[in-house]
């Protein structure tokens, strides 16, 4: 009888365990993507189970931000991550991403503890203007240069989740003016910028080996 009550107890204290363990969200572009993984399943990926010569990574468990989950204790809400998309609205050849932009998906990313918001590679590569720091009355207009749009994500995400730590991973080899851009912004909004380096990519992205590195990057800022 004894013995069963303490069977009993102890599957209560891992059941409370695994409820309290902190979720996190990705708000990402082609680099945290991976196909069945990413919210909603109509988001354009860059990976996938067979991705033929263009990278090596093949397996979901491979991918930085799984390993960042599983090391790291947390469960994952919502990975909602979009190829090719920019934080603004400018994007590539000057077309109009407005429609897969982070501003226009940042509300869609569950109830998470911690949020995980990689971007501005993207804006670097379209060639998409830095424009002027702006920290209030935003219009859609200034969203077409880069730090107002960069600005208003982590002022709208810093006050739709209260409560909830958010982190900027910055990817390596960005424009000066880009990488400068993020690291002055989450200074003024209090945002932790993990700046990546030493990341090894094949065809701009990350391989095996880069998202491994940007894994323990992330989790050693996440200490």
């Amino acid at each position: 009888m004894k013995h069963s009550f303490i069977i009993a107890l102890l599957a209560l204290f891992a059941t409370s365990a695994c409820a309290q363990r902190p979720s996190i969200s990705v708000l990402g572009d082609s680099y945290s993507t991976f196909e069945g993984y990413v919210t909603p399943s109509t988001n354009e990926m860059w990976y996938y189970e067979e991705s033929g010569d263009r990278t090596d990574v093949d397996d979901v468990t491979q991918t930085w931000w799984w390993q960042v989950a599983k090391q790291g204790g947390y469960r994952l809400c919502v990975n909602n991550s979009y190829s090719g998309s920019t934080v603004g609205y400018l994007g590539y050849d000057g077309n109009d991403y407005a429609d897969r932009s982070f501003l226009t998906r940042m509300d869609n990313i569950g109830n998470p503890d911690i949020i995980l918001i990689f971007g501005a590679t993207n804006d670097s590569w379209a060639g998409e203007p830095v424009g002027e720091y702006k920290y209030a009355n935003w219009k859609k207009g200034d969203f077409y240069t880069f730090r107002p749009a960069m600005a208003y994500m982590l002022h709208h995400v810093t006050c739709r989740y209260p409560n909830v730590k958010v982190y900027f991973i910055l990817n390596s080899e960005l424009r000066e003016d880009i990488t400068e851009s993020c690291k002055v912004i989450c200074q003024h909004y209090d945002v932790t910028c993990i700046a990546l380096h030493d990341i090894h990519k094949i065809n701009g992205h990350p391989s095996k080996k880069g998202m491994q590195a940007i894994a323990n990057q992330v989790l050693e800022a996440m200490k």
